[in-house]
């Protein structure tokens, strides 16, 4: 028989216990500690340096796990468009906005030139086993539609010996607004009064012949697929795609092939006005090649959000210092250090509740 005493302290330590259990439930049952949100940028435009701005973004995580960018390939009048309604936390252009885009803009939107690269003339001609050399003025008349064949006599006169076929010339042109669009007419106006008079400089002109395609994609995979092809492309499309690129007459009379050190030339050769942005086409440098270009990241000054402007600015900054080694690689220009300058100066105004962000040195 239990002892009356005994059963009371049995009955007593079950209650302890059965309390303590009660008041502390075991460690592995608490709720872990819910991870900070990762913060989101999107951004849209040009498609001109995307091969370039795809891998900064990739590298660009490797630095801020927490930190996720993304780009879309659309073309620098959709990118224009997109920053300007706001439904993007930034925008990217190849042609610098015109008056009428920035008066469009709800806030003072910066012009951030992030790279430098090269518009290059492109074709399919099998039967040719050098280089195709064009003078500006060969260039535009294609483009016009007056000279449509391989085998006329002026391209048969600067590419001598060269085997040029009797066959059609199919020019290709960009179908969609488009900063390398703005560039290349840019360059075709700078060298044919006849040409800015007829047809114009910008983003989006009316074509006097040939066929359209979307993209600089488009354009690449358009000639690549179409015997007597010509086109335009930036430089890393034409080397992605294999695809031949022509040698350019330039003011000294030489010709020049598409290069990183040439578009490296062409900026050299120009200095970037207080609006940090500036046409580098047709430049009397030596050795430069004439149809290059900054590419802009169009940025508001004052974003109301602090956690994502605080995040894109940080990425601006790593994307101009540590972010240029990657151009060459990618047969991008980096940015000369005078620029770079200009730039940090630049970036110091970006703020948030009219608060600067950034207070590197």
């Amino acid at each position: 028989m239990i002892r009356r005493s005994n059963f009371i302290t049995l009955a007593a330590l079950a209650l302890t216990l059965f309390g303590c259990s009660k008041a502390a439930p075991p460690a592995e049952q608490k709720p872990a500690p819910a991870e900070a949100a990762p913060i989101k940028l999107t951004g849209a435009g040009a498609t001109f340096p995307y091969p370039l701005y795809s891998k900064l973004m990739d590298e660009y995580r490797k630095v801020k796990p927490d930190v996720q960018i993304n780009y879309q390939s659309i073309g620098s009048g959709g990118g224009i468009r997109q920053v300007i309604a706001g439904t993007v936390d930034f925008g990217a252009t190849d042609a610098p906005m015109n008056d009428e885009e920035e008066k469009k803009a709800p806030h003072k939107l910066f012009h951030l030139p992030m790279t430098i690269g090269a518009v290059v003339v492109v074709y399919n001609v099998p039967e040719l086993t050098a280089p195709l050399k064009l003078t500006s003025e060969i260039l535009v008349d294609i483009y016009l539609g007056k000279i449509t064949k391989w085998n006329d006599a002026r391209l048969g006169k600067i590419n001598e010996g060269a085997k040029l076929p009797a066959s059609d010339i199919r020019v290709i042109a960009r179908s969609d607004g488009s900063g390398t669009t703005a560039v290349f007419t840019d360059y075709l106006g700078v060298v044919s009064p006849e040409w800015k008079e007829k047809v114009g400089v910008g983003k989006s002109v009316k074509w006097p012949t040939g066929l359209g395609a979307k993209g600089n994609e488009g354009v690449a995979g358009q000639v690549r697929t179409t015997p007597g092809a010509i086109g335009y492309v930036e430089l890393a499309y034409a080397k992605q795609t294999g695809l031949s690129m022509a040698a350019l007459k330039v003011p000294s009379g030489d010709f020049v092939s598409p290069s990183v050190e040439g578009v490296s030339a062409a900026a050299e050769g120009v200095e970037l006005p207080d609006s940090l942005h500036a046409s580098l086409v047709n430049s009397a440098a030596p050795k430069a090649y004439p149809i290059s270009s900054y590419s802009y990241l169009l940025v508001y000054e004052d974003t109301p959000d602090k956690a994502k402007a605080q995040s894109l600015s940080e990425f601006l900054w790593w994307a101009i210092h540590d972010g240029q080694k990657f151009a060459p690689a990618l047969h991008y220009a980096p940015l000369p250090a005078r620029v770079v300058a200009k730039l940090e100066t630049r970036l110091k105004e970006l703020k948030s509740g009219g608060k600067a962000l950034l207070t590197a040195p």
